[in-house]
C-alpha cells in the first residue's frame, strides 16, 4: 500500500495490490486498486467503472473498500479459505 492524490478512481487516496501466488507463480487470489474494471451484464445494461476489485482465480469481481484495516482482513479471510480448500 501506497499513499497517493486522491482522485475520482482512488478516493481513498491509497494504492493497494494485495496477491496470493502458487509456488509456481500462478496468481491465486488479489486485491488491487491498479486498473478500472467494468461491469456489463445482458443489453442495455449500465457499465460501471471501478479500480477496487479482487481477482480470484480467473474470476475479477468488484471490492467494496471501506478502509485499510478492512482491506487487510478481507484479504487474510479469503487467503485462509484458499489455503483450507488446498489442504
Amino acid at each position: 500500500m501506497s499513499a497517493c492524490a486522491v482522485s475520482p478512481e482512488r478516493p481513498h487516496g491509497i494504492r493497494y495490490c494485495l496477491t496470493l501466488h502458487e509456488r509456481s507463480g500462478r496468481r491465486l487470489l488479489g486485491f488491487d486498486n491498479a486498473h478500472g474494471i467494468r461491469d456489463r451484464y445482458g443489453p442495455g445494461a449500465r457499465t460501471r467503472i471501478a479500480y477496487d476489485h479482487q481477482h480470484v482465480g480467473a474470476r475479477v469481481r468488484f471490492y467494496d473498500y471501506k478502509n485499510a484495516s478492512s482491506l487487510l482482513q478481507d484479504f487474510w479471510t479469503e487467503v485462509g479459505k484458499i489455503l483450507r480448500l488446498k489442504e
